[in-house]
């Protein structure tokens, strides 16, 4: 690489640091998933069994453990929750950046792979994925690994070290989520392309059998470094407990998941959208690319289409599954980009191209400067209600005014820019758009968001010596629990916990207290301060109260709800 190609790796990385790490350590786990993981993996660290993972008393068999491996050594590395949440993600992300950037420029240069970070880190749900403390970017990482490692050795070898590598990072890529087998299914294309004799294929290695067997060696092994203890512990241990943990987790959150889920199913088309506005603005390039892939096609390039297939592959294989979520289709967001890469520089220069992204950037900024001025100067009831919902005071200006300022700057570069720097105008409105998502949103949503101001006023109304009891509760509950506290389940039905609360509460009536979720489920209870309730207030759009023997004197064991 030449000096000038050095510095713009540079400086598109240190851009790319700083868009995912805004707001980092401003904020503690939000819903849906990060409270969950983070709560997992915090029993782990408390209880010291890393082989399985719980939730509050019960077995949590809905993933394997490898990310919560992960934010356990994170919390080892800082000692502190808020601190290290978020560090799996930020490395993962800028780890498959990296990986996208280094495979590209062996491809084909080191600006075609620049191109190709470029197109993954402008992509909205790469950067919004990456800054949540999710097991997505951990997998899109993994997978990203392994197609780099097949990559290095099918189109770039032979290379056995990292046929191994690519192999057993799919292992692992299973053992974080079971679709970590992915990468593996891009052996389809280049056996076809080998065979046709396309350009860009790496020489076979004939005679190299076992060599290749190897492969399928380093990816059960990846998967046997959990999956052996594991199978040992619980089948020897005569727990019909981990039976059942190992029933789940094995099938029902694998196989059947996938052959019938039991819920977010979408029709077969869902992945499209994802594409062509998930990945806003990169996916404004593929009405370019059209031309090049065929022209690639024609010229047999192994270089171009076995990205290109390897994302079609697993375009088709979450498409025909009837549970879709839109993460499912991020770890071929790098295969896609790297398909384009050769292509982008030139499809950069083009003035339709421009164009779009100039609409695109235009619309948005304008988008958001709307937003954030009639937050600001005006009673929209819309907005009046979701603040309300959410427990918020005049700090919610803050980020009316963030959105104001990032749609007006925004619209003033797009003005100023025009057609010749839209891309830098482009580059500027996300830049500033994901820094006020996290120096801005992160500490004003906080509170109610992590519950963790909720949690500390139940403790301060309840005092310090008594213990609460949570019904109907949330994992943000548990997680940010002060002082003594009690559950009964997390999966057994709000009735059934609010049960098994009153028989617990009344064995030490004196120094407990239940906090429930003001919901149908305990609809016999009083919610008369009269009767001794106390409301503690709003966290994730849910009402909380403090409740005593007196506001439960209407639920007999059994009923729930008095007309």
């Amino acid at each position: 690489m030449t000096a000038a190609e050095r510095r713009h790796a540079l400086v598109f990385f240190a851009i790319a640091f700083f868009v995912l790490a805004a707001g980092y350590g401003l904020r503690d786990p939000w819903p849906a998933d990060e409270p969950r993981f983070v709560l997992v993996a915090k029993q782990m660290v408390e209880s010291g069994d890393f082989l399985f993972a719980h939730r509050g008393q019960e077995l949590y068999p809905d993933k394997p453990p490898i990310y919560f491996w992960l934010l356990s050594a994170a919390f080892g590395l800082f000692g502190s929750w808020r601190w290290s949440f978020l560090l799996p993600s930020l490395l993962s992300a800028m780890g498959t950046l990296a990986l996208t950037w280094d495979l590209g420029r062996r491809l084909w240069s080191p600006r075609a792979g620049l191109w190709a970070a470029i197109a993954v880190a402008v992509a909205l749900q790469f950067v919004y994925q990456g800054k949540r403390a999710q097991i997505d970017p951990t997998l899109v990482f993994l997978t990203t690994l392994s197609f780099y490692g097949l990559c290095r050795h099918l189109l770039l070898g032979p290379h056995w070290r990292w046929w191994l590598a690519g192999c057993f990072a799919a292992g692992l890529g299973v053992v974080t989520k079971g679709v970590g087998f992915l990468p593996l299914l891009a052996l389809l294309p280049f056996a076809v392309f080998a065979r046709r004799g396309w350009q860009g294929v790496a020489p076979r290695g004939q005679g190299n059998r076992w060599r290749w067997a190897g492969g399928a060696m380093a990816f059960f092994a990846a998967i046997g470094l959990w999956l052996v203890p594991v199978l040992a512990v619980g089948l020897g241990s005569g727990n019909p407990e981990h039976a059942e943990y190992l029933r789940n987790i094995l099938f029902k959150q694998t196989a059947q998941r996938y052959a019938d889920p039991w819920h977010h199913t979408e029709p077969v088309w869902y992945f499209g959208q994802v594409v062509l506005f998930f990945w806003l603005p990169f996916s404004l390039a593929l009405p370019w690319l059209v031309k090049p892939w065929a022209r690639a096609w024609r010229e047999r390039d192994a270089r171009v289409w076995l990205p290109l297939a390897w994302f079609a592959l697993v375009l088709l294989f979450f498409s025909a599954s009837a549970g879709k979520r839109d993460m499912y289709l991020l770890p071929a967001l790098p295969a896609l980009a790297l398909a384009a890469a050769p292509f982008l520089d030139g499809i950069a220069g083009r003035t339709g191209f421009r164009a779009a992204v100039m609409v695109f950037t235009g619309l948005l900024a304008a988008l958001l400067l709307a937003v954030g001025a009639l937050g600001l100067w005006s009673d929209v009831g819309l907005f009046a209600r979701q603040v309300a919902e959410r427990g918020l005071g005049d700090e919610v200006r803050w980020i009316w005014g963030m959105l104001a300022t990032v749609g007006g700057v925004s619209l003033l570069a797009v003005v100023v820019a025009r057609l010749r720097r839209a891309l830098a105008a482009c580059a500027l409105f996300l830049v500033l758009l994901w820094s006020g998502y996290g120096f801005v949103v992160h500490p004003v949503l906080d509170d109610e968001s992590s519950a963790r101001e909720l949690m500390q006023r139940a403790r301060v109304l309840a005092g310090p010596d008594s213990t609460l009891g949570l019904v109907d509760w949330k994992e943000q509950n548990l997680l940010q629990a002060v002082g003594p506290v009690a559950e009964f389940g997390f999966r057994a039905p709000a009735e059934e916990q609010l049960q098994r609360a009153q028989a617990w509460l009344a064995t030490d009536p004196a120094s407990r207290l239940l906090l429930v979720q003001r919901s149908d489920a305990v609809a016999c209870a009083s919610f008369d301060p009269a009767d001794g309730a106390r409301p503690v207030g709003m966290a994730n759009r849910r009402e909380w109260w403090l409740l005593g023997p007196g506001a439960l004197s209407g639920c007999s064991p059994g009923a729930t709800r008095v007309d």
